[in-house]
């Protein structure tokens, strides 16, 4: 039994921590054998042990031979591939199916997504977003939908930018069919498909929902480009705050269906941006709030030239990160303050300390409450929102 064999089986087992798999792996080739004694003295119950040894062998055996065409990858919890915000989500998945560039699975990305059912709106600043994004030197991640997800790897390929695909089906079994020839487009243009199914997966209702938390879970932020009250991108959302990621928001005309999710989410608490520099500026000066990653070293740039935001994600060190706005944070009670008192305190317009306290409050460092604002003891990256989906 290979390695790719072993990490391909144990990504069926149902109820498997992802870091209790990684030293399943290590027993087991230790011991060179794989019976239920061997599962078993690992920790696997027997339920478990009956869904490592009853996988699907056609479906085994299709995703080992896919593995050995052209730039095709297996990433495994734990290797270098795999990528560090990814890791850190509640539930990340245990294997990734690769095609195409997996080093863009360790680039900083922007996830963007939205409804199937789109307005011209949404499609014209899907368009003029994935252009900043790019610009800015954002990978774009989305899922290959119709609608909004379509637009966003389109727009992308043509502003010469990288994107990823992830799917909820096996890669070959690529959906929709309609993006049969965009997905081949991205893989052309350096970009990459990924999905935590075998490649022989159809693509089962069921399986959408929980591919969202990959796309949030790669991505420093989610931007939520148009999206009804019962959209699927709200899953994406509510993902993205549970797992601490920024949650952005356009605005919409109001009275459009196609801007109620996205109207819901700014009341949430979701930053609302207008342009795409709005996203750069926020996650590069923002800092993001993440604790420092094992993450590839870069080439550095000449020091003519200034950092593209992305390059600011998650590079600082937790001892080097400068508070925001120090002066309007101090005048900050952990009991409930006014913002008059805030902006009498530290002499600035009223207007001017609104706009600081709500970017305290998005990273984390104060909440927004009944009188006022109070301060909280530990950033929490981003203000934690009851979403019911």
């Amino acid at each position: 039994m290979t390695l790719q064999e072993v990490w391909i089986r144990l990504s069926a087992v149902r109820r498997l921590d992802a870091g209790h798999a990684e030293g399943i792996i290590r027993a087991l080739f230790c011991q060179g054998h794989y019976g239920p004694s061997e599962l078993f003295s690992c920790g696997l119950n027997a339920e478990q042990i009956e869904d490592f040894r009853n996988i699907n062998q056609q479906w085994l055996s299709a995703s080992l031979n896919w593995l050995e065409g052209d730039s095709r990858y297996l990433v495994t919890f734990g290797c270098a591939l795999y990528p560090p915000l990814l890791a850190q989500i509640p539930s990340p998945p245990l294997i990734l199916f690769a095609e195409g560039n997996p080093d863009l699975l360790l680039s900083p990305q922007i996830a963007m997504v939205g409804s199937r059912h789109y307005s011209h709106y949404g499609e014209q600043y899907a368009q003029v977003f994935a252009g900043g994004l790019v610009s800015s030197g954002f990978t774009v991640t989305s899922g290959l939908a119709m609608g909004i997800d379509g637009i966003s790897h389109k727009a992308t390929l043509e502003a010469r930018g990288k994107t990823i695909a992830v799917l909820g089906s096996g890669l070959m079994k690529r959906y929709p069919s309609r993006h049969l020839m965009l997905a081949d487009s991205i893989l052309e243009q350096g970009g990459a498909l990924i999905s935590e199914h075998l490649v022989t997966a159809p693509p089962l209702a069921a399986n959408f929902p929980r591919r969202n938390r990959i796309i949030s879970g790669l991505s420093a932020g989610v931007l939520v480009v148009e999206a009804t009250l019962r959209s699927g991108s709200l899953i994406t959302a509510r993902y993205a705050l549970e797992q601490g990621r920024e949650v952005f928001a356009l605005p919409g005309p109001l009275g459009s269906p196609t801007s109620e999710g996205t109207h819901w989410l700014i009341q949430q608490g979701a930053y609302l941006v207008t342009e795409p520099n709005d996203i750069a500026e926020h996650i590069g000066s923002g800092l993001t709030w993440f604790p420092t990653l094992p993450i590839p070293e870069r080439p550095k740039a000449p020091r003519d030239k200034p950092p593209k935001a992305s390059e600011a994600i998650i590079c600082a060190q937790e001892c080097e990160v400068e508070l925001p706005f120090a002066d309007v944070l101090a005048n900050v009670e952990y009991e409930v303050t006014s913002v008059d008192v805030v902006a009498e305190r530290a002499g600035q317009p009223v207007p001017e300390v609104v706009g600081k306290l709500l970017e305290l409050e998005l990273a984390g460092w104060i909440a927004a409450v009944s009188g006022g604002y109070v301060r909280i003891k530990r950033a929490s990256h981003v203000r934690r929102t009851n979403v019911l989906i």
